[in-house]
């Protein structure tokens, strides 16, 4: 027997199904535009690259910003290839390098910026362990550091040495992939000892290698460059003007927040946000998680700090049943167009 109108029926729900299907949106996270020598974590895009990505969104994709974004995934209605661009971090060349790009192709972005830092031209102690340890050299041979009572020793080896010939052949290294023994080996081994650390404990502890390393005052440049340091509370409110960036919120000290004390998680949201609407003159709807780690409770306090949207580093597309407080964001290496294009449609449709 057949059931009137079932005909029609079947066209609508396969026309909803493919709608559903290609109803999903990708949010690329970004941290640097610059030209950089040594670049241990993959963070950088030089200008040329990113100029050429962003002809690519432009040429074949929905560029849209990140709060478009989040409007069009609460309504299911994400456009085909939508794309939204997002910076980590708050470097001085998201305004110098990045913003003019941007505004030449007319492409939105969201900048989380990092707020304990603003004010005093800091580089982030990773960045600072990196000019420490990855320049040609020699440091002393041993390093003891006591964390939490509990020693922690490396003898450098051969690795005490850093060559022209070595510091070159680590301008492709990812700290992550290097041979136990190297340099780059010490770096990591140091930089995953510090990361779990709060603020607090890190500061005093950085000190001390900043002496072991034979670093003073008048040893240390006097002005960091634009792609190390970060941003200047004057050029937050910069980056700011107009209609293409948005600021969003990423804590004040980058911490592991689902490690912290609730209480400690709270002030590092919330204070965070006042800070930069306090820049900007304008509320702070976007808050973006340090290393993409959250807790339950972490989620909780995002939403009740008022913002609308939370992104993660969870590689996914965006679709319908994602969490708009976990939106998953893919990163972007330096690329050239045709890699670019390849992993785009890799992340769309694979």
């Amino acid at each position: 027997m057949k059931i009137p109108g079932t005909g029609r029926l079947r066209p609508m729900i396969r026309r909803a199904k493919k709608q559903l299907a290609s109803s999903k949106g990708l949010i690329l996270m970004y941290h640097r535009v610059a030209d950089v020598d040594v670049d241990p974590w993959a963070l950088s895009v030089s200008p040329q690259h990113f100029d050429e990505q962003l002809e690519v969104l432009k040429s074949h994709y929905h560029p849209l910003s990140l709060q478009q974004l989040v409007q069009a995934h609460k309504q299911h209605n994400i456009p085909k290839r939508a794309v939204a661009i997002t910076f980590d971090d708050g470097y001085a060349d998201n305004l110098l390098q990045a913003k003019p790009i941007l505004e030449r192709h007319n492409i939105p972005a969201t900048v989380f910026v990092i707020t304990g830092t603003l004010g005093n031209s800091d580089e982030f102690w990773w960045d600072a362990l990196e000019r420490l340890l990855l320049q040609p050299g020699r440091l002393p041979q041993q390093l003891t550091l006591t964390i939490d009572n509990e020693t922690h020793h490396w003898d450098l080896g051969q690795a005490a040495y850093y060559s022209e010939a070595d510091y070159q052949h680590d301008r492709t290294t990812q700290a992550d992939a290097a041979p136990p023994g190297s340099r780059m080996f010490f770096y990591y081994s140091l930089w995953q000892t510090l990361l779990p650390l709060p603020e607090a404990k890190r500061r005093p502890i950085f000190t001390e290698i900043v002496r072991w390393a034979g670093e003073t005052d008048s040893s240390q440049p006097k002005s960091k460059p634009n792609h190390r340091r970060t941003l200047h509370p004057q050029e937050v409110a910069l980056l700011n003007q107009g209609d293409l960036i948005e600021i969003g919120a990423h804590t004040i000290t980058h911490p592991f927040l689902s490690a912290q004390p609730l209480a400690a998680q709270q002030s590092e949201i919330e204070r965070s946000k006042a800070t930069l609407e306090a820049l900007i003159n304008q509320p702070v709807t976007s808050f973006s998680y340090p290393f993409g780690d959250r807790s339950a409770d972490t989620v909780s306090l995002t939403q009740a700090a008022g913002f609308n949207c939370a992104c993660t580093t969870a590689e996914d597309i965006v679709w319908r049943k994602s969490n708009g407080f976990e939106l998953p964001r893919v990163t972007v290496q330096n690329w050239n167009k045709e890699d670019f294009s390849r992993k785009l449609e890799e992340w769309f449709h694979g």
